[in-house]
């Protein structure tokens, strides 16, 4: 079946419709009930590779279109625009390319990928086919992290000088975080340390030109696979030096912190969408904590990604931002193989968020799950 044509006229009152792919915890807890917040947006379909807890799922949504995985060509051809992909991060690829393939535009979980040869195949394909292609980066459109930023590029601190930050969490032996090798995406450099070079990223205004890690586990069956935690110390142009340590196997903490010559300032929780995100800020002798409360920061990236599809623009945050996380990944590994700094090359972005981004939308209340845990083990 071919897909249905998007309308062309006035989109003042047109939907985009998703079918969202996969079914495990962060999609049920936040990306589903993200729907009713984005109000040019409607959710028609769901892919799973569970049909009963798809079904299940179903029920709650009013959704009345349920596909497997190898069902997904049948789903992307059946009037979607849309695919939100929420899946393992080795599967980002293929589910992409598929989409991308039958016309569809993507909305992919990060990281992009694994590798950024399935990152520039993503690209690829997308430009190919005429698709937009967005990474799913929330915090490109969340108010407090757009306000640290914004401040940053204001000279209020001074000149910023470092960057550093601790994300780290417990995560059950049986999750897929740790039961998928590194080389399938597992491991807290993927699924954490992402977060910690995006922020880098953005706010230095910068990409950095080398890199260096170092990885430490204990020894335990749980960390057969991955890595426990992961220590990078990235140098961005400018002689400013950039610090994080990820883990699963350390206590649940989640902050970073800017430097500057004038002043700094620490946001604790810095990278949360289950709650609000606080910025101490500290200039001289002055200091104050600047609190901005929860949001539905899924709301506002599934209706920032419809609203460029309704306009035709192109998303920041786009596949190449998503690239320009996974080479870092990519040479904070060798750098771990090869016990030496990796040199990254010139590597050209000119779009990076700003406040101009900001898309507020009131937080939605605690859903009812199916068959998922958090990756910590409790019942979601």
């Amino acid at each position: 079946m071919k897909m249905r044509p998007m309308h062309r006229g006035n989109t003042k009152n047109r939907k985009i419709r998703y079918a969202v792919v996969g079914l495990g915890h962060l999609a049920q807890v936040a990306v589903l009930p993200g729907f009713a917040g984005a109000t040019n947006s409607e959710l028609v379909a769901l892919v799973s590779g569970d049909s009963q807890k798809a079904r299940k799922v179903a029920r709650q949504y009013n959704i009345d279109r349920i596909y497997s995985y190898n069902q997904y060509e049948e789903c992307l051809g059946a009037g979607i625009d849309a695919v939100y992909i929420v899946l393992p991060n080795h599967l980002h690829s293929v589910f992409t390319l598929r989409a991308a393939r039958a016309g569809v535009h993507i909305l992919c979980e990060k990281p992009m990928a694994v590798s950024s040869t399935e990152c520039r195949e993503m690209i690829k394909a997308a430009r190919d086919h005429k698709c937009k292609l967005m990474i799913a980066y929330r915090l490109h459109f969340e108010q407090g992290n757009l306000q640290a930023i914004r401040m940053a590029q204001s000279g209020k601190f001074g000149e910023v000088r470092y960057f550093s930050s601790d994300f780290s969490q417990q995560v059950v032996a049986d999750n897929v975080r740790l039961t998928q090798p590194t080389s399938r995406g597992g491991g807290p450099l993927y699924d954490m340390g992402v977060y910690c070079i995006n922020a880098a990223r953005y706010l230095f205004r910068a990409e950095p030109e080398e890199v260096i890690g170092t990885v430490a586990s204990v020894n335990s069956p749980k960390f057969a696979k991955t890595d426990e935690m992961v220590s990078v110390v990235m140098r961005f142009p400018r002689e400013r030096i950039a610090t994080f340590t990820v883990s699963f196997g350390a206590a649940e903490m989640d902050r970073y912190s800017l430097v500057g010559t004038k002043g700094a300032l620490t946001a604790e929780p810095g990278y949360e969408y289950a709650g609000g995100i606080n910025l101490k800020v500290q200039v001289g002798e002055k200091a104050q904590t600047l609190k901005f409360p929860k949001r539905d920061q899924f709301a506002a990236e599934i209706s920032y990604f419809s609203d460029c599809i309704l306009k035709n623009k192109d998303p920041e945050p786009s596949g190449e931002e998503g690239l320009a996380d996974i080479r870092i990944v990519e040479a904070i590994y060798k750098s771990v193989s090869s016990g030496k700094v990796v040199n990254l090359g010139k590597y050209e972005k000119s779009k990076r968020p700003s406040m101009a981004q900001k898309i507020t939308k009131p937080p939605h209340s605690k859903p009812k799950t199916i068959d998922v845990e958090s990756p910590s083990g409790e019942a979601a």
